[in-house]
């Protein structure tokens, strides 16, 4: 849809789906009724022919301004006109099985025109649907799906392949409409109260957000990061997905653009701790069960990604009818990434399930099994090529992240034996220890350079070496940490913001042209490195400057262009959010960062 940028887009979530909604108060994408299902609005990755729905004054608006109501995920957009003041309430009401989207029309001051645009399009703005007239209603049916739209007080007439309505909201008074969707056979929901809806669903929020344990003095991005988290979460299972969106491009109008709608397991290290060390020890054993149920059947031919449900299965596609955010092809839907060997996963696994472990999730009679499993697969596989975290379409190589996060994998096996009383082969697990540390020592480590790099052999650099004094891999204070540290702020540092690797190297190492923005992920991890340095004002500075970057409702992609100011990559991502929770407590911590304490325990 032409201009709009990724930060003018505010989120609306029910631990089911998903939805965002425009700075012009337009829909223009919800997957129904997962997370990774088919698209009923679009319109984000083409145009208003792919499904949208719009409610904005019709006379020019002076002033603008939104906001989330406290601790919560209902929005409120407010339009100032010249003839009054009118708000827009969004939300979802969380923990339904079939998804509602509520809209209400309020009129703060004045008499102000309104208009109301809607066009349904399932499957990713491809089929047009069958509309009929329910009793006050209207709906909406291609195949499987079903949406139902209830309102009162206006007349919604049909125009084009759209329906339209034009109404005055007046200071006072109220104007409610419905979204449900349904599966197609079955009956659709009953009419429910929209104000008795808002206030429970304020209630929701504000009581799930008295449980957060949050520094003080970073309370307020906590709180929404976590909130974000939770709104990624799907309720039934407790899988985490990276973003509800797809193919939002980390290059605009190139073909870095991916569906994230997957749950990665990469995520689980730095989301339980995220969630644990935040007192929410209940949504943490939920995601823990998820991984386990996951991974479980054959652990060692565990995957890097999984659907919401645990589905292994993540087919690939593009969409050719969708012209892409700000023509940005392909479209994608599925992760062909599913499929790659992806070493480090073994370390974030045993460390998430360590952890857990250690900060009182209850245990699960089946974790420690299936970790042995694993762990005997790590044995055999740790000294093949990978592709890395970065999931590079290139090559297989023997990335050094990838060996830190093997040996990350087989310490805290040794950990859970020494700490938790669980039975394993201490001895072999602490000669494997050593043999892969030896081994990152000296062929991860360029002594022309000074530096650790991207991978074995390489001159080049990658932040992921960031994690290395952050997963106790080496100390803070030892010179080579320092001396890589040093070398990435001189490298991938652009106007303060962290690179992943630099742009000459990607298309060689990575099989994909164009090139990508700063990695906000890794900006964190940067500034946990400098609490570990002791350069703590730098770090609080350069915290302060990416919480300045979050847009006007405190919600952060994955990348980020510091020349254009604009956010890349689809959004909001959990990877960046759970990296902004934990390095908040590592400045409120007076003990260092979460993950080295973590990593010393």
């Amino acid at each position: 849809m032409g201009n709009q940028r990724i930060e003018d887009y505010a989120l609306i979530g029910d631990t089911n789906t998903a939805a965002l909604v425009s700075r012009e108060g337009s829909i223009d994408w919800l997957c129904a009724p997962r997370f990774d299902s088919a698209a009923c609005f679009a319109s984000l990755l083409g145009d208003a022919g792919n499904g949208y729905w719009a409610i904005h004054p019709v006379v020019q608006t002076r002033r603008l301004s939104r906001r989330y109501r406290g601790e919560t995920l209902v929005l409120e957009t407010e339009f100032v006109t010249r003839e009054g003041t009118a708000r827009v309430i969004d939300f979802m009401p969380p923990e339904r099985r079939l998804p509602r989207i509520v809209r209400i029309v309020e009129g703060v001051s004045g008499q102000v025109r309104m208009g109301m645009e809607l066009a349904v399009r399932f499957d990713y703005g491809s089929r047009v649907p069958w509309v009929h007239r329910v009793g006050r209603g209207i709906e909406f049916t291609a195949g499987p799906d079903a949406l139902r739209l209830d309102f009162a007080g206006v007349d919604i007439t049909p125009r084009g392949l759209r329906h339209e309505a034009d109404f005055v909201i007046s200071e006072g008074q109220r104007i409610p409409f419905a979204l449900s969707w349904h599966p197609s056979h079955e009956r659709r929901p009953p009419w429910v109260d929209t104000q008795t809806l808002l206030t429970a669903t304020e209630r929701w929020w504000a009581t799930w957000a008295t449980v957060c344990q949050a520094p003080e003095e970073w309370r307020e991005p906590v709180v929404r990061s976590l909130i974000v988290l939770k709104a990624l979460t799907y309720g039934p299972t407790g899988g985490i997905v990276a973003a509800p969106t797809t193919s939002l491009p980390e290059d605009p109008g190139g073909v870095r653009n991916w569906d994230y709608r997957i749950c990665w397991l990469r995520d689980a290290t730095f989301t339980l701790y995220a969630l644990m060390m935040n007192g929410y020890i209940s949504e943490a054993r939920s995601w823990r069960d998820w991984l386990l149920r996951a991974i479980a059947g054959q652990p060692e031919l565990m995957q890097i990604m999984y659907g919401p449900a645990g589905e292994s299965r993540l087919t690939e596609l593009e969409l050719p009818w969708l012209a892409g955010f700000r023509d940005s092809k392909p479209v994608r839907v599925g992760n062909e990434a599913a499929a790659q060997y992806q070493l480090d996963v073994y370390g974030e696994v045993m460390d998430s399930m360590y952890l857990a472990g250690r900060s009182g999730v209850p245990p699960n009679p089946t974790a420690w099994g299936l970790q042995k499993h694993l762990m005997r697969a790590l044995s055999e596989r740790w000294s093949e090529p990978d592709q890395g975290i970065w999931e590079v379409r290139g090559p297989k190589r023997h990335f050094t992240h990838s060996k830190v996060m093997a040996w990350v994998a087989v310490d805290r096996a040794v950990r859970s034996v020494e700490r938790l009383g669980l039975e394993g082969p201490l001895r072999e697990w602490k000669r494997l220890r050593e043999e892969i540390h030896s081994e990152v020592c000296e062929k991860g480590y360029d002594p022309d350079r000074g530096a650790f790099t991207w991978y074995y052999g390489s001159k080049s650099l990658d932040a992921a070496l960031l994690m290395m004094p952050l997963v106790g891999f080496l100390p803070a204070k030892d010179p080579r940490v320092r001396n890589t540290l040093a070398a990435i702020e001189q490298d991938l540092v652009v106007d303060g913001f962290v690179k992943r690797y630099r742009a000459e190297a990607a298309s060689r190492v990575d099989g994909l042209a164009g090139g990508e923005g700063t990695f906000l992920p890794c900006t964190f991890w940067l500034a946990d490195n400098l609490v570990l340095q002791n350069r703590r004002r730098e770090a609080r500075s350069l915290f302060r400057r990416l919480l300045g970057i979050r847009n006007d409702v405190g919600l952060l992609s994955e990348e980020y262009d510091p020349k254009e100011r604009a956010m890349l990559g689809n959004f909001p991502q959990a990877f960046t959010h759970v990296s902004l929770v934990n390095t908040a407590h590592n400045l409120s911590s007076t003990r260092g960062p979460a993950h080295d304490r973590r990593a010393a325990r």
